[in-house]
């Protein structure tokens, strides 16, 4: 579980720094909320990293061991490319910025395929599963804490640039977490060749169900958190706008945020337990759909600190709950055999939603204001409540073995 927490800590921060501090500095720099929308299209790998995924499991590189030796290098990388972004202006190398985002990107998407199967191997039994996922994502929010709340409490402190060498900083403990930590004591099997690692996670996957029935789980992946998704993508863009300062925002509307979603997160885990993971996907659903609405109030409410805690802490709650339960499936549709791809191919999945909302969010606010915005996001929730009733049905409850 300690793994767990650590694994969660330098998966969550890179993507983090991508969609709150770095969409904040564009913004106070006076880029437009449709360049900063299009923008966030560089965290794309996130969503396409399960194609390059049979290479991490077919090859080992030299040294560490199969899974640590890929957390290395890419971590290393993330190091310098972190401390890199800070040494451009917005206002005069836009495409520079993107371009070393982009690598920000690729390299922790690359970090996270080996963070989810070294993960997946050392949780053997159900229960190890449940739990130790709910601890991953859990410190994967704590994490946003660094530069969502930190970095923009550092605005005002320091330079740019001196920001980003600390965010760098913090990055550089994900190198120690790799030399502390063991390769997994039962690994899953090497693919023979890179054909095998191509093929078999799909032919695994469809061999479980009918085509229609495999289908309607993806598409299930792909729905389910699209409405909050959609909600939070220009978060700190929304509140810039409606006229909250960077320290408020950083103070308050980060932690109103965090600590909601940490708790929803674990008491999802509890209900899971004692409720399955079918029902919980169904009372979940239904609260992250209210939720979104409390958006609505925020839009209309000015500059009111109390509603901004009030609105951001049942929101995270709710997307707490959510996550809980979309996690805990994910991690029950995925076989050992094909660790590393299949759980690729579904966080990817499930990610994808995140990057198109944040990609076309911008525009779609600017073409219809804040308000019609959220109205949009919660009607975008309801298409994957409605496939619960094929792919997680109310009173069944069952997965691969």
């Amino acid at each position: 579980m300690l793994v767990c927490v650590g694994t969660g800590l330098v998966s969550g921060m890179p993507l983090y720094l991508l969609l709150q501090l770095v969409p904040a500095w564009l913004r106070l720099e006076g880029v437009s909320l449709t360049a900063i929308g299009f923008f966030t299209l560089v965290t794309y790998p996130y969503t396409l990293k399960f194609l390059w995924s049979p290479i991490l499991e077919r090859y080992s590189l030299p040294f560490l061991g199969r899974r640590r030796g890929w957390m290395l290098v890419m971590q290393i990388c993330l190091v310098g490319s972190i401390a890199a972004l800070g040494l451009a202006s917005p206002g005069e190398s836009l495409v520079l910025i993107t371009v070393v985002a982009l690598g920000v990107a690729i390299f922790s998407a690359t970090q996270d395929i080996v963070l989810d199967a070294y993960r997946r191997e050392i949780l053997e039994t159900d229960a190890e599963l449940a739990l130790g996922n709910t601890v991953h994502v859990q410190a994967y929010r704590v994490s946003g804490l660094i530069p969502g709340s930190l970095g923009l409490i550092l605005v005002d402190v320091v330079t740019w640039q001196e920001n980003f060498f600390i965010m760098a900083g913090f990055m550089s403990g994900a190198i120690l977490l790799t030399l502390l930590i063991r390769e997994a004591p039962k690994p899953g099997q090497v693919p023979s060749s890179i054909g095998q690692a191509i093929v078999t996670p799909f032919k695994e996957f469809f061999s479980r169900r009918t085509v229609g029935g495999a289908l309607a789980v993806l598409a299930f992946i792909f729905l389910y958190k699209l409405g909050d998704n959609m909600a939070t993508a220009l978060s700190t863009a929304f509140y810039i706008d409606i006229g909250f300062e960077p320290l408020e925002i950083g103070v308050i509307a980060k932690n109103a945020a965090l600590w909601p979603s940490i708790i929803g997160g674990i008491l999802g885990a509890l209900i899971i337990v004692k409720i399955g993971i079918n029902k919980a996907l169904w009372a979940f659903g239904v609260v992250q759909v209210l939720t979104i609405l409390g958006f609505v109030w925020l839009s209309e409410s000015g500059t009111d600190t109390v509603v901004l805690a009030i609105v951001i802490s049942a929101e995270y709650l709710g997307v707490g709950l959510g996550t809980a339960a979309s996690v805990a499936f994910i991690a029950r549709e995925t076989s050992r055999l094909a660790v590393a791809t299949q759980f690729a191919l579904f966080t990817a999945l499930a990610s994808l939603p995140r990057v198109l909302a944040s990609s076309t969010s911008g525009w779609i606010v600017d073409s219809i204001g804040w308000t019609e915005f959220f109205y949009l996001s919660a009607i975008l929730a309801l298409p994957g409540m409605v496939l619960l009733y094929w792919v997680a049905p109310w009173n069944a409850s069952y997965g691969p073995d």
